[in-house]
């Protein structure tokens, strides 16, 4: 064919492909709607807030609890509640992985409101959905920002024990460039990684997570360390909490930021977002400007619910958010 020669049949097969690519990449968050159960489960938004509230009214630390639930799903394998699972003859599950034992709790919680739910319009909506509500709901409860959930996710029908003890899930004992990476693996920006990182300014750590930061590291506030080594002996009390923000741990604000400044992070991976590295500005900013952290935190939020989805005719609806139907 000679060069600049009018082909429409190259033409329309290069549009087509351009086209499949284009939907390819924006298939999965463009199969999530805000208004995904309208129709189907209209009164399931409030029905699952109702629950939220009651719960951390009960225990504002559940509030912390149901939103490092969805993070922890949707950091594996995407947000497909395969966290959720319990073990079965197919396949260990993800709640006795590293990062998740004696450590993810709030599945009782989420029982509950899926019972609720299931009464309300059964087989309609995904334990998948019903995590990312709940962390939006969590952090609203506790006086936090509130944002726009996209729904439509499916649950996955196995679970990888693998999966979440391969370093999809950041450790306490991260520096800041294995932070950096780690979320950049899930395609988030290190500016991204701070606002999620925010989520720390409510709930609590056990102390074998901190405890060699307050007894061993030098960039950490002599009075702050002490405190907490009295909740967080040399030896043996592992399970013993304390807050990982020492000033309003059931307020969700900024002032795990002000904390950083102060070197009053609990564990490692907190104090790396204010050491002298690439993040310390956006620290600064985010302690002198909550609205700041909130708008950000928020988006980031948005877009780690979109991570990996099961929509369409991909996974199923759990009857049960423990197993398979």
């Amino acid at each position: 064919m000679m060069a600049g020669a009018y082909n429409p049949s190259i033409l329309m097969g290069l549009l087509m492909m351009l086209l499949l690519l284009a939907g390819a990449i924006g298939i999965a968050s463009a199969q999530l709607s805000s208004t995904y159960y309208s129709s189907s489960c209209p009164d399931v938004l409030s029905t699952i807030k109702s629950a939220v509230d009651s719960a951390v009214s009960d225990e504002p630390r559940m509030g912390a609890s149901l939103l490092r639930l969805h993070f922890h799903d949707c950091f594996v394998n995407g947000c497909d509640a395969s966290v959720l699972l319990d073990d079965t003859s197919n396949f260990t599950g993800e709640k006795t992985a590293a990062p998740n034992l004696d450590s993810l709790r709030g599945f009782d919680v989420i029982d509950t409101i899926k019972s609720q739910v299931e009464s309300l319009c059964p087989g309609v909506v995904s334990c998948a959905d019903i995590l990312a509500v709940t962390a939006r709901d969590s952090v609203v409860a506790l006086d936090g920002p509130s944002w726009t959930v996209l729904l439509g996710r499916r649950d996955s029908t196995t679970a990888s024990f693998s999966a979440a003890n391969s370093g999809n899930i950041p450790a306490p004992t991260s520096d800041l460039s294995g932070l950096i990476t780690t979320f950049s693996n899930k395609g988030f920006s290190a500016s991204e990684m701070v606002a999620l990182s925010g989520s720390h300014t409510i709930g609590q750590a056990r102390c074998t997570s901190f405890r060699a930061r307050v007894y061993n590291e030098s960039n950490i506030d002599s009075t702050f360390a002490e405190s907490v080594r009295e909740e967080c002996p040399s030896a043996g009390g592992d399970d013993n909490l304390s807050p990982l923000d020492v000033t309003s741990p059931n307020a969700f604000d900024n002032a795990y930021f002000q904390n950083l400044q102060s070197q009053k992070g609990l564990l490692h991976s907190d104090q790396q977002l204010f050491n002298g590295g690439s993040t310390d500005d956006q620290v600064n900013t985010y302690s002198s400007s909550s609205s700041t952290f909130f708008t950000d935190f928020a988006d980031a939020m948005v877009k780690m619910g979109n991570l990996d989805p099961l929509t369409g005719t991909s996974g199923q609806i759990r009857t049960n958010c423990r197993k398979t139907n």
